[in-house]
């Protein structure tokens, strides 16, 4: 490939998009800021298309339109890696997430390969080629940016049609590459980047250690802290952070002075929002889910057998596809199925018949 081409300018952008060829694969990147923010700040957009890699500046062009078309063409595909929050990070340029799609750590991932793959690794495993480091935490809005950010920048999107080419081929050669056209699909769900206050407790991890009271305080606060976050475009921790929302899920204070008591909650919080902290906790209530034992709680001792049996009945369907099991069924949809639940994702899709069915046999 030819060297990067950093653009900074409208017109230059423009002249590059239209000497594209029609409908090649974009095999496409993005550097982005959300240390200090709840929706990411788009910082670079680095492109490979025809043997030439572009970086477009977004902190110095005046949009991004002239990339629209390209992100956005049905017959043109886009080749991410770990393609979910680089599309999070276009929303706002494309306005609906890119389509279609090929991720290459979901192929990777239906291959064998570790679920989290990263691009460097995934380099080294199928190419053969190591990746220089080091600027992956470093800040892409500072500018101007450096030769050697430039090169990392281009180094990101360089290999990923290789990369394509080669997964492509070993999906087709063991019967899944559908299984990645139907994955890859689910991205375009708009619904996946839009996260709603009374939903946000889904994204907490340890809710099984609560009791249902405590079950019900933490979808409070973690509903509160989502609606502070998203209007105040701070991160989620910055408002209330997960360790601090779960220990006021499992202690439950009544009073400012209990409240003060836990070391989980900085004093500033307490100071700030003691008192509407007191009041989400005093007004939880216990919801249908858990009323009906179909939470996620606490698994009784039957339970307990079945979610062994599950795990056990995945673990041999993973050994026998050569997959991690986590890419066919996460632990949490195994809990769900011992509870009863059947409203999952391994009971859809292609992976009903392939993991789905056997581990409903084990129940």
């Amino acid at each position: 490939m030819h060297g990067p081409v950093l653009l900074a300018d409208p017109h230059a952008l423009e002249d590059c998009v239209a000497g594209w060829p029609a409908g090649a694969a974009l095999a496409l990147d993005t550097e982005f800021m959300r240390e200090r923010s709840y929706h990411p700040k788009l910082c670079l957009v680095q492109l490979a298309v025809g043997g030439r890699i572009v970086l477009a500046d977004p902190l110095a062009l005046p949009g991004l339109a002239p990339l629209v078309p390209a992100l956005t063409a049905p017959a043109q595909p886009k080749i991410v890696h770990a393609a979910r929050q680089d599309i999070e990070a276009l929303l706002p340029v494309t306005g609906a997430p890119l389509a279609p799609v090929f991720d290459t750590q979901l192929a990777a991932a239906l291959l064998g390969f570790p679920a989290q793959i990263g691009y460097a690794e995934l380099v080294r495993r199928l190419l053969g080629i190591e990746l220089h480091k080091g600027h992956a935490r470093t800040d892409w809005a500072r500018r101007p940016l450096a030769p050697e950010q430039l090169r990392y920048a281009a180094e990101d999107v360089m290999h990923l049609p290789a990369l394509a080419e080669l997964l492509d081929e070993r999906l087709v050669a063991t019967g899944r590459r559908t299984w990645l056209d139907e994955d890859a699909a689910a991205l375009a769900d708009p619904a996946l980047y839009r996260v709603a206050p009374d939903e946000a407790w889904r994204r907490l991890r340890g809710l099984e250690r609560l009791e249902p009271q405590g079950r019900a305080v933490a979808r409070v606060l973690a509903a509160w802290r989502e609606e502070r976050a998203l209007a105040r475009d701070l991160p989620r921790g910055w408002i209330l952070a997960d360790a601090a929302l779960l220990e006021l899920a499992r202690v439950r204070p009544a009073t400012l002075a209990r409240l003060a008591e836990l070391e989980a909650v900085p004093r500033g919080t307490l100071e700030r929002q003691g008192l509407a902290l007191l009041r989400l906790i005093a007004g939880a209530t216990v919801g249908e889910p858990d009323r009906n034992g179909n939470g996620a709680g606490r698994a009784d001792a039957a339970e307990q057998r079945q979610l062994r049996a599950l795990q056990e009945r995945l673990g041999a369907i993973a050994a026998e596809l050569d997959i991690v099991p986590e890419v066919l069924a996460t632990r949490r949809e195994l809990a769900a199925l011992a509870r009863g639940a059947r409203d999952v994702p391994v009971l859809g899709g292609w992976r009903r018949a392939i993991v789905g069915e056997p581990l409903l046999a084990a129940l």
